[in-house]
């Protein structure tokens, strides 16, 4: 039996999303295969969330494509052009790991679509906040090539979008993918009305991007937080950079609208990270958002979908982060809440000396 929702959370899913294709090759030595972003991923979150009863308390949004001129506002005519000329044929590589097939352009333009969409219910009070369940994902996807899986910018393109056409001021963006948003950074690096934290595993995915030092550029200097932590880092860790780097920095810039970048490869079992996250952990994490969001912005809160390659494990997560979001509960037991048992989830010092870092980079207060 579902507790009722007592928050309007808006759900957007397409099935369009699950004919995105993502073969790769692996060198001469092993046969081409599907990647680890594979449409079942994230076909098992939507379907756990209807079988489990949660979609009937959302608010369905259909997402509408972005349109050319949408796409650019952040990527470059040049790499726009080769992705049409690669999805009318055969498909090909957008980039750096971003193989993709046969129409996948109009996929990917649905996809930030998708986030936008999710962005301006929230802004226009159609619902209380949203969360875009989008396929391919887009916090890698650069100005000029495609990187890590992601085609386009979703999240930065539906924050221009909205900046553009429905006026929204300061925009707060928490990024907890185990990867480091190196796309979302490199769209809002000088931009002082968008604050850019990213929360990642060290050195993981792009190895040259997401550091400490990385801050932003010229206006946007200091508006651009990235906290890498080590390797093995579980609730403990997370909590802590929630504590002393998320939540000061954002009550510190006062946004008009939160947007989190939501990826579960920082789960225990997924194969692309080595952090240990439970879906409980994604659970707290977005009551704390979210109680930002109702704090500083009369809950404006919106989520868009990134990585996440456990299709056992992912499904719990997002089912959990959804019930948050909404207040309703699915009452479903979460055959992986052992993780929260495993060694080494509280805090250890090299991990507070990880966030240690950041807090002083930053001027933000020490708790």
């Amino acid at each position: 039996m579902v507790t009722p929702a007592t928050r309007r959370t808006g759900f957007v899913c397409d099935e369009a999303y699950f004919a995105h294709t993502t073969d790769e090759g692996l060198g001469p030595w092993v046969a081409p295969g599907p990647a680890f972003e594979t449409p079942a991923g994230k076909r098992r979150i939507r379907d756990l969330v209807r079988d489990a009863g949660l979609l009937a308390e959302l608010v369905p949004l259909a997402p509408e494509p972005l349109t050319r001129q949408d796409a650019l506002r952040f990527h470059t005519a040049e790499y726009l052009d080769r992705l049409v000329a690669m999805s009318q044929a055969e498909g090909g590589n957008a980039g750096e790991d971003t193989w993709f097939g046969p129409g996948s352009w109009e996929i990917a333009l649905l996809a930030a679509g998708g986030a936008a969409t999710a962005v301006r219910a929230v802004l226009t009070g159609e619902v209380d906040n949203a969360y875009a369940l989008v396929r391919p994902p887009g916090h890698h996807a650069e100005r000029h090539w495609g990187r890590g899986y992601c085609l386009l910018a979703n999240l930065a393109l539906a924050v221009m979008k909205a900046r553009d056409e429905l006026g929204v001021g300061r925009v707060a963006v928490v990024d907890w993918d185990v990867h480091h948003g190196n796309g979302t950074e490199q769209a809002f690096a000088a931009d002082p009305e968008t604050l850019a934290i990213s929360l990642h595993q060290d050195r993981l995915y792009p190895r040259e991007t997401g550091w400490v030092q990385h801050v932003g550029e010229g206006a946007g200097v200091g508006t651009t937080i990235n906290l890498p932590l080590p390797s093995g880092s579980g609730s403990g860790a997370y909590l802590d950079a929630f504590d002393r780097v998320v939540e000061p920095a954002v009550r510190r810039f006062r946004p008009d609208l939160v947007v989190v970048a939501s990826g579960f490869d920082a789960g225990g079992l997924d194969p692309l990270g080595r952090m240990m996250l439970s879906a409980g952990a994604f659970a707290e994490m977005t009551r704390r958002v979210r109680n930002l969001a109702d704090e500083l912005c009369a809950g404006r809160l919106a989520m868009t979908h990134e990585g996440g390659y456990s299709e056992l494990h992912a499904p719990f997560c997002g089912l959990r982060v959804l019930e948050e979001m909404s207040g309703a509960s699915a009452e479903v037991e979460d055959p992986f809440d052992f993780i929260d048992d495993y060694g080494a989830q509280a805090l250890t010092p090299h991990q507070r000396d990880a966030v240690d870092a950041v807090v002083r980079a930053h001027g933000l207060v020490q708790a």
